[in-house]
This record gives structure tokens, C-alpha cells and sequence, in this order.
């Protein structure tokens, strides 16, 4: 059976609904970053999801090619994540989606270095016949959190967020936002196919002592 991430690590990917604090490990991604509304659908997101999936799958089927990467096992392709933020704004605004600025990514198997990353985007380039020099292996350590599962529109991810932040101050943390430490989201529903009240996403925001 193909290992599952989700499944695996249900304290990364499935929490409880209550705001809580975690400790995140290091962790390697494909990502691509960009500038933009996500809902544009002639804006940069658009072309980031292309380019995230095509290497994704790219890496996921390697199996099938005469490419063997060392330690290589099958696997369901995590969840899409994605890091927000907007000049001078701790956390999001999402009134102002055009000014968000994001670091979009999947997360990479513990096999899958550097060197093969870069075979991927060669042999996905080669084969797709479109450009993949975007996508870059990013390593993600994030630290302590707070996090929490939001069910519902991302519109209304707000409430949920001022709920975390009530909880850590309570606890005695406030938030930590820097240039590697930034609003944090996980996606468990393609709003595609699931109706926004239905949506569940992972969202984390980093803090410290104060």
C-alpha cells in the first residue's frame, strides 16, 4: 500500500479543531513562489499549480521510467501547502488578495534530494515540453506554532485565526512572523469538487515565549 502522509503524520495534517501548539520539523518541498490574487485565473497561481503538479507526478512515477531513485517507495502525493503574506502586514489581509505574496508547495519525499529534484525538472521539461525553472527544493523548518483545522470557506479563515491567537496568548506565546516564518495553510479539500462550507484546511501561524 502507497505510504500516506496524511495518514502517517495526522498531527501535521489532521488536527483537532481547537487551537493548539506544535513543533514542526524540518521538512523538503517543491516550491514555487509568486505574487498575486489566487483566484485570478490568468494570474501566477494558476501557472504555479501547473508546474507544482507536472514535478510532483513527474517524481511519484519515476518508478515506472529507467530512472531509479535510492530508497524510492510508493506514495500518495501530499496535500498542496501554501506560505501568505503582504508587505507590512503580520499575518493576511484578505481584503486585499492582489497584494499577497506566496511561497506555493507539495512536500517531498525523504528520498528525493537535491540531485534527484533536479532530474526531475530536467526530465519533466524534457517530456512536457514547458518550462519547470520556477520550482525550487526548499527546505521548511518551522518551529513552534500555533495551529488549528479550519472548516469552511477561506474567506472566513479570520475567525479561526483570531481564535489561535487568543489561545497562544493565553499560554504565553505571541506571534512570530519573519521573513522564514510566515502564515501557513494546508489544503485537504480541492474547492473545485467540495463546497466551500465542507472546505477543511491545516493553518499554523508561528510564535515564541513572550
Amino acid at each position: 500500500m502507497a505510504f500516506d502522509y496524511k495518514k502517517e503524520y495526522k498531527e501535521f495534517y489532521l488536527p483537532s479543531r481547537k487551537p493548539h501548539l506544535i513543533t514542526v520539523p524540518p521538512m523538503n518541498f517543491v516550491a514555487v513562489q509568486g505574487k498575486g490574487d489566487p483566484n485570478d485565473p490568468a494570474g501566477e497561481y494558476q501557472a504555479a499549480m501547473e508546474v507544482l503538479y507536472g514535478l510532483a507526478y513527474t517524481i511519484k512515477m519515476s518508478y515506472k521510467g529507467s530512472h531509479r531513485m535510492e530508497g524510492f517507495f510508493e506514495y500518495v502525493v501530499p496535500p498542496l501547502e501554501g506560505l501568505w503574506h503582504q508587505q507590512g502586514v503580520d499575518g493576511v489581509d484578505y481584503a486585499h488578495k492582489e497584494t499577497f505574496e506566496w511561497t506555493s508547495m507539495i512536500r517531498l519525499p525523504e528520498f528525493v534530494t537535491r540531485e534527484e529534484f533536479d532530474w526531475a525538472v530536467q526530465e519533466a521539461t524534457a517530456k512536457k515540453k514547458r518550462d519547470f525553472s520556477a520550482a525550487e527544493f526548499r527546505t521548511y523548518d518551522e518551529g513552534l506554532c500555533v495551529q488549528c483545522m479550519h472548516i469552511g470557506p477561506y474567506d472566513t479563515e479570520p475567525e479561526t485565526l483570531r481564535q489561535m491567537d487568543a489561545f497562544a496568548a493565553e499560554q504565553g506565546y505571541v506571534p512570530d512572523f519573519t521573513a522564514g516564518r510566515l502564515h501557513h495553510e494546508i489544503y485537504l479539500g480541492d474547492p473545485r469538487r467540495t463546497a466551500p462550507e465542507k472546505l477543511k484546511t491545516v493553518l499554523r501561524h508561528p510564535v515564541r515565549k513572550k
